[in-house]
């Protein structure tokens, strides 16, 4: 068991931190919204922080989920930063999807402050996190990876280590293109099903048993096929996530003429007022299209 703090107890984190707790370990949780870390500790006991350097010192291990860079920037190196308050030997595991640029500057400060950083991003949405079964790509040191690696599975089914600093990032971006392209694939499909009067129902049923099936398929075909898209990861959170992708590609050279196109579409979803909408609303820009 380790001392360990949790920075962000947005809808990722919070689950993520009750793992850690449920699994012995001793723990300390910050949230910008002081309520909500209240209602953590009220819940799962550990210990309430008021800043980020408060939750870090005396840890182990420090694990944050963020919003975005500017957000992580600030939870690590802003006034009351959790940097200013690591230990040497200590070791900060990123959740947050960010930029490959930021995970390489906080790990070069984390080596100058003499502790351990990992960018390690996760998959697996809200369900994941809340039944502890996410998927976790890390970029960062082999050495490092290992000593954060168990206690990392309390809410993980898989965590690789994929490449140096930044490489965790690079993995979700592609993690996200893969999204992108299924997404509005299945939407299609459905919006196309429909047009033709097919039983949708049935057509999955038997096309999910062949090569078209995916965990999109699996997991939202019922609630698109229902009109209903609150069942995710938002739309504004995958236009920032597709923000990224499209910065990274446009710095190294690839690309990603679908993911452009795809962002786009999530843009004219947001203009219907979805921005709150899970991504599998993709097909009600079809359905909206098809009505007017």
């Amino acid at each position: 068991m380790v001392k360990a703090a949790f920075l962000g107890l947005g809808v990722m984190g919070y689950p993520m931190a009750r793992h850690l707790n449920a699994k012995g370990h001793e723990l300390t949780v910050y949230n910008r919204t002081t309520a909500k870390a209240e209602k953590w500790v009220a819940e799962h006991g550990g210990r309430l922080a008021t800043t980020p350097v408060d939750a870090a010192r005396g840890q182990d291990i420090v694990f944050a989920c963020v919003g975005n860079d500017n957000d992580l920037r600030e939870v690590t190196l802003g006034e009351q930063g959790a940097f200013k308050g690591m230990g040497k030997g200590a070791v900060f595991v990123d959740h947050t999807t960010a930029s490959a640029d930021i995970a390489r500057e906080l790990h070069a400060a984390a080596t100058k402050l003499g502790f351990g950083f990992l960018d390690a991003p996760v998959s697996g949405g809200q369900a994941g996190a809340e039944n502890g079964q996410l998927t976790v790509m890390v970029g960062g040191e082999q050495a490092v990876f290992e000593v954060a690696q168990p206690v990392i599975m309390s809410f993980a089914k898989a965590a690789r280590l994929l490449g140096a600093p930044g490489a965790g990032q690079l993995a979700k971006m592609m993690n996200q293109i893969c999204i992108a392209g299924a997404v509005q694939g299945l939407a299609e499909a459905i919006h196309f099903g429909k047009q033709s009067g097919m039983d949708i129902e049935a057509v999955i049923d038997v096309i999910s048993k062949g090569a078209a099936q995916s965990w999109q398929m699996e997991n939202r075909y019922k609630t698109m096929n229902a009109g209903k898209f609150d069942f995710g990861f938002a739309v504004d959170w995958m236009r920032k996530d597709l923000g990224i992708v499209l910065d990274e590609a446009r710095s190294n050279g690839a690309k990603l003429p679908l993911t452009a196109l795809v962002d786009q579409f999530y843009a004219d979803v947001q203009s219907m007022g979805g921005n709150r909408w899970d991504t599998s609303s993709l097909l009600a820009r079809l359905e909206r299209d098809r009505k007017s």
